[in-house]
């Protein structure tokens, strides 16, 4: 039976917490900024962490278990 093959672009893009949570970067911020106001780029700086569908595509993606923003891991029948 062939094994299953992560998506290495995935990997790329984010990173998981100590705890099983997926961080991301956050899209709009990396060009066209002049007319971005300072507080709006400000709060792409932080990062943000995939939640509910977006945690179980990641999950899909990369054959693993990931927590959902429940705190619970994703069931592996969902998505």
């Amino acid at each position: 039976m062939p094994k299953n093959k992560p998506r290495k672009a995935m990997l790329k893009r984010i990173r998981f917490t100590k705890t099983g949570r997926v961080k991301r970067r956050r899209a709009c911020g990396r060009h066209l900024r002049s007319h971005k106001s300072r507080k709006l780029l400000r709060k792409y700086r932080r990062p943000a962490f995939a939640v509910g569908p977006e945690a179980r595509r990641v999950r899909a993606m990369l054959f693993t278990r990931v927590q959902t923003s429940a705190g619970k891991p994703a069931a592996e029948g969902e998505g």
